[in-house]
């Protein structure tokens, strides 16, 4: 279904969600599967997971600008494509694939130059840098990779291709998961073995993703004389793209200050505690992330031609999936911890201590989908400055000063983990209200 104007919008929203689901499911392998791996090498205990936790703000901030590209580009492709201009659409599409290329090198040689400073303030100990250095030196050769294959990917799926975009992540991720006990374990490579195994996968679904936009099978295609960068349009690139690139730095600037403070108040255990918690929680945000990621598209066609009627279906159908999906996962936290915990790690401690943290940190975690269908529509319809607003309201307004703030009030780490569900609550309902107020119910009915 490529005319997104036709149709049920739930199916069409369905049929974009569900294979990108998979594909982003699938994507997150990546990294899922290298921390359970490297959470259960022997004679490691919890430090090898801490040190994969310290990587965490460098790989947001790689998604940030992946984000700031790819997020900002899409919506915009998908408007074009709406209006019938095909022309602008491509030129869209290359201006991104420049943006992402150039990002990806400089990004590269700022992180690898200073990946010591970095770590450390990141909350690094001595003990657990080397395991923090020995994935990050190694990892950040596929930088380039890991940007295109996840930032052009969404104009796959924008074209009405999502079971391509799906395959483009799923090849890449049998490949990890081929090669990370093979270099882990057959080859004794341990934690840089993780990141050899990831860049190699990210290299191939890059490769899949640049072969099908330069083919024959794609409807519009990344052709050289649009890869010269237009500066005007790199800004409209940037400017919705903003939101989405403010969602992963703040992310990366929430991990710094959390492990900053778990390190003061729990040290390196409450550090990989942190780092199951964040792997815990990128699952099960997945399925709502890839339903309002699946739904962005058909709403920016449908606006783009004027269809306000189904802007309003698709928004509706999108919230009430969204809320529920969460509800059933809070609901499958607050029951089985220790399993979810057990995942990640063989470590008695961090299996005691983590249950108890995964419990506070996931409290009301149903109230994250607000906050996501509110980004949502105001990223497809571009509504850029109100999505960068929101995102910033979030998590530098509200999480940052109380994962600083709680543990000093004597809360110590139960404070760090505290101020997550605080954030959900207030940001989410703050986003959803403002943007059914100011969005939704000013969207026209008809054409």
């Amino acid at each position: 279904m490529n005319d997104f104007s036709k149709g049920k919008v739930w199916r069409n929203i369905i049929a974009q969600a569900a294979p990108l689901t998979v594909a982003q499911l699938v994507q997150l392998f990546y990294n899922i599967v290298d921390r359970i791996y490297i959470g259960h090498l022997p004679g490691t205990d919890h430090m090898a997971l801490t040190g994969i936790g310290l990587t965490f703000p460098v790989i947001t901030l790689i998604a940030a600008f992946t984000n700031l590209f790819g997020m900002g580009g899409t919506p915009l492709f998908s408007i074009a494509r709406g209006e019938r201009n095909e022309a602008k659409a491509e030129q869209i599409m290359g201006n991104v694939c420049s943006l992402i290329i150039t990002t990806s090198f400089f990004i590269f040689g700022v992180c690898y130059l200073l990946k010591r400073p970095i770590l450390y303030l990141f909350g690094a100990s001595d003990a657990s840098y080397m395991y923090a250095d020995a994935y990050l030196r190694i990892y950040l050769f596929g930088t380039v990779f890991s940007m295109l294959a996840t930032g052009m990917n969404g104009f796959i799926n924008a074209q009405g291709f999502p079971k391509i975009g799906m395959i483009t992540t799923i090849i890449g991720a049998v490949m990890n998961l081929i090669l990370d006990p093979v270099f882990i374990f057959v080859l004794d490579m341990g934690v840089s073995g993780a990141a050899a195994a990831t860049v190699i996968s990210q290299a191939v679904s890059a490769l899949w993703v640049m072969r099908f936009l330069t083919g024959k099978k794609t409807l519009l295609r990344i052709r050289k004389k649009n890869l010269k960068i237009n500066w005007k349009l790199a800004c409209s690139i940037m400017g919705l793209g903003l939101s989405g690139f403010i969602v992963q730095a703040t992310n990366c600037l929430v991990q710094i200050v959390c492990n900053i403070r778990l390190q003061t108040y729990g040290g390196d255990l409450y550090v990989g505690i942190m780092t199951v918690l964040n792997s815990v929680r990128e699952v099960l945000s997945l399925p709502v992330y890839g339903l309002t990621s699946g739904c962005q598209p058909v709403l920016g066609f449908n606006y783009g031609a004027k269809e306000y009627g189904r802007v309003k279906a698709g928004i509706r159908f999108t919230a009430g999936i969204g809320i529920l999906y969460t509800f059933l996962a809070w609901v499958f936290v607050m029951m089985s911890p220790h399993f979810l915990i057990s995942i990640f790690t063989n470590d008695k401690n961090m299996i005691l201590y983590g249950s108890h943290a995964l419990q506070s940190y996931f409290f009301g975690f149903c109230f994250m989908a607000f906050q996501f269908v509110g980004q949502c529509t105001f990223q497809s319809l571009g509504y850029a400055r109100r999505a960068i607003c929101f995102s910033l309201l979030r998590k530098v307004v509200i999480v940052v000063p109380l994962t600083w703030i709680l543990p000093v009030c004597g809360m110590g780490v139960n404070g760090v983990f505290a101020a997550e569900p605080l954030s959900n609550f207030i940001g989410g309902l703050a986003c959803f209200c403002t943007m059914w107020m100011t969005v939704y119910r000013k969207i026209g009915d008809g054409n």
